[in-house]
């Protein structure tokens, strides 16, 4: 097994690259599974670590953890009150749109009772389209494939949002077996050898909890989502592993 790609790390907190498949922790949905992205990497750097946010099990990219219960709960504060900044990378089906807001309630699915009894709760993802492709195939019923490349700047932090936000408005994510299209994950998975879900957590901005200075992370794509975006002509829009700590920026004080 491959030890897991840590982008960064301090006295205070670390990142480090998800594998999608792997889940972030045990939960009732985690029957049978063995493997944790908490545990492996408690194991790989030899200390304890705390979640401070999620990402789904079949979505990719930079997740950060606390390395004490204080700075994870300084770190999961600054995502619940949206002081992070979050950035994503998906394959959608279609051509989408060249900018867009979305905006459509959610209601949670916890799993705790049936989603239609769950309160529709505000949720916001601010969309872009980077780049699109036409392929000569017919998948569906139209005699030619289009898909694009969507940035994804989700402003809340619903269960699914992304998935399910792109999937409302028509263009839902390759791979995505609960809120997609099967032939069309069919093809990609069978024609162009990307079998997993098209999303990709590629950036994350925030403010130390402990130092005073801004953690600006980019996470490169997996294997397969890289090789993907060969085949399409997408390369010029492949995220690299990088680290960015500038001063946070203090307010500017008027002289009278």
């Amino acid at each position: 097994m491959l030890p897991l790609n840590i982008l960064y790390q301090d006295e205070n907190l670390v990142a480090v690259h998800k594998p999608s498949g792997l889940l972030v922790h045990r939960s009732a949905l985690a029957r049978g599974e063995k493997e944790f992205l908490l545990q492996r990497l408690r194991d790989q750097i030899g200390k304890r670590v705390y979640p401070v946010h999620r990402l789904d099990r079949p979505t990719s990219g930079v997740m950060v953890f606390g390395l004490s219960s204080e700075a994870a709960a300084l770190l999961s504060e600054a995502f619940s009150e949206r002081q992070v900044e979050k950035r994503y990378l998906a394959v959608v089906r279609g051509k989408a749109p060249e900018q867009e807001r979305l905006d459509y309630p959610l209601r949670e699915e916890d799993g705790t009772r049936p989603k239609a009894e769950m309160p529709a709760m505000p949720a916001m993802t601010d969309i872009r389209r980077l780049d699109s492709v036409e392929l000569p195939v017919q998948v569906d019923r139209y005699p030619v494939a289009r898909y694009s490349l969507v940035e994804a700047r989700p402003l809340t932090g619903r269960r699914h949002q992304i998935r399910r936000h792109l999937s409302q408005r028509g263009y839902p994510i390759i791979g995505d077996a609960k809120h997609g299209k099967s032939v069309h994950n069919r093809f990609f998975a069978e024609q162009l050898h990307s079998p997993r879900l098209l999303l990709a957590a590629t950036y994350l901005a925030f403010d130390h909890p402990v130092i005073d200075k801004r953690i600006q992370l980019s996470c490169a794509l997996d294997d397969t989502m890289s090789a993907l975006f060969e085949q399409l002509g997408w390369v010029g829009h492949l995220p690299l592993d990088s680290v960015r700590t500038p001063p946070i920026a203090m307010p500017t004080v008027l002289q009278r």
